[in-house]
This record gives structure tokens, C-alpha cells and sequence, in this order.
């Protein structure tokens, strides 16, 4: 079930200076070109200072710099923290604990932050009078589409950290390290909850989009069978891509 009506007050338009950096929203400005008139070519990092460039540059062209970077704070802080705590930790409850503290903030910031902020979707439980839970879905208005850096960039780190957990799952399994396998295993549950419940505001949204387009064609007086032909293909074209 999904919640009818859109996030217009709770998710926020991108930062004014990244609206000055734009020239139609949403779309970044081209490289500068070169002197035969032609684009510069992209450049592949070749050392460390080319990846800070690079990494900078990511964070200069996304409209919520600072909640890009703590979006993968967490999540690689987690990792890094649950590979290396036996080298620095001897305490396995203690080590424990901090791996813990921080995949639950990463899941808060990622479905409560994160997801509105970067790419305009949230999500979340919600249990009736009945005792019946449904899923609820909002989207940010169509209108205002999202920074496609901030947008790439989520996606990313939604689908790639779950298969990185699972494979320390795998690597856990296979070295019989038993002990840790509570961690990876509530580790995967944040990160594939967080990548099920975007996917599928994120269909949810899509949907949104084609039932108002198909709306407007009537509204604009296709109706009668024309109306009728644009509905279903619209809808039917977006079933059979995000379905």
C-alpha cells in the first residue's frame, strides 16, 4: 500500500548553490572543452591524488555533500571496523557493540536521511487497527527531480553493501569463524531491508508518475479512445519495466 500523497513538505529541493552550478535541473554542467573545440576526456584516477580529486568532485557536484558522505561513512566504517577488530580489539563483546551501534545508525540514516534527502523516496512499516503491517511509500514531487550524482551514488551504495556483507558471510562459513556470524547476519538484514524497501518506493514512485501522466492526458482532452490508448500504454510499458 502506498501513501497517496507526496513528500512536498518533508523532502527538501537541492541547495541553492547547486542550482547556480546547473543550467536545467537536475543536469550537470559539460566539462569545459578543449582547444580543438572538442570535450575533455574522461581521465581514470592513477594515484592517490587523483582519487581525492575525484572523490571531491563527486561531493562538489552533489546538492547534499555532507549527507552523501555520511551515507557511506557508516557503511564503510562498519566493514572496516568488523575486518579489522581483531587486530585492535581483543574484547569480542566490546568489538561487537561497535559494529552493532553503527550498522543501526547507517540503517536510520540511510531509510530516515539519506533516501529523502538524495534521491527523494521513504518507506516504512505500518501496522493498522487490525494488526494487519503494510508497506507505506512516499515520493518526493516529479517535478523536482533528483541530483543524478546524489542518485547514482545511492544506488550504488544500497546494492553494493549487501553483497559485500554477504560475502563476509560466506568467508565467515568458510573459515568456521562461527563467533561472527550473528554480526554479518544482522548486518544483511539493515542493508537488504533498506535495498527492498527503496526498490520498491522507487517502483512505487515510477507508478505515481504514469497514472499522473496518463491523468493528464485526459485532462488535456484526450479522452475517448485516444485517452484510453495512452492510459494503457503508459501504464502497461511501466508494469512490464519496473513489475
Amino acid at each position: 500500500m502506498s501513501s497517496s500523497a507526496p513528500l512536498f513538505e518533508t523532502i527538501e529541493p537541492d541547495e541553492p548553490e547547486y542550482e547556480q552550478r546547473t543550467s536545467v535541473p537536475g543536469n550537470i554542467n559539460p566539462p569545459p572543452p578543449t582547444q580543438s573545440g572538442g570535450p575533455r576526456p574522461t581521465q581514470m584516477a592513477t594515484n592517490p591524488g587523483d582519487a581525492e580529486s575525484g572523490i571531491a568532485g563527486i561531493l562538489r557536484q552533489s546538492a547534499h555533500p555532507l549527507v552523501l558522505f555520511f551515507l557511506y561513512f557508516f557503511r564503510i566504517a562498519a566493514i572496516t571496523v568488523y575486518i579489522l577488530c581483531g587486530f585492535f580489539i581483543s574484547n569480542y563483546v566490546l568489538s561487537s557493540v561497535i559494529v552493532v551501534v553503527l550498522l543501526a545508525m547507517d540503517f536510520w540514516n540511510c531509510r530516515n536521511v539519506a533516501g529523502r534527502r538524495l534521491v527523494g523516496l521513504r518507506y516504512w512499516n505500518q501496522v493498522d487497527d487490525d494488526g494487519e503491517s503494510y508497506w507505506v511509500f512516499e515520493s518526493r514531487d516529479p517535478s523536482r527531480p533528483a541530483n543524478p550524482i546524489d542518485s547514482k551514488m545511492f544506488w550504488i551504495a544500497v546494492y553494493t553493501f549487501p553483497l559485500l556483507w554477504l560475502a563476509l558471510l560466506i568467508v565467515s562459513l568458510l573459515k568456521f569463524n562461527l563467533s561472527f556470524v550473528p554480526i554479518v547476519v544482522l548486518a544483511l538484514v539493515f542493508n537488504v531491508t533498506n535495498a527492498i524497501g527503496f526498490t520498491y518506493a522507487d517502483r512505487d514512485a515510477k507508478q505515481k508518475w504514469a497514472n499522473n501522466l496518463a491523468s493528464s492526458g485526459w485532462n488535456m482532452g484526450m479522452g475517448g479512445l485516444g485517452g484510453q490508448i495512452l492510459t494503457g500504454v503508459v501504464k502497461n510499458s511501466v508494469g512490464r519495466v519496473f513489475g
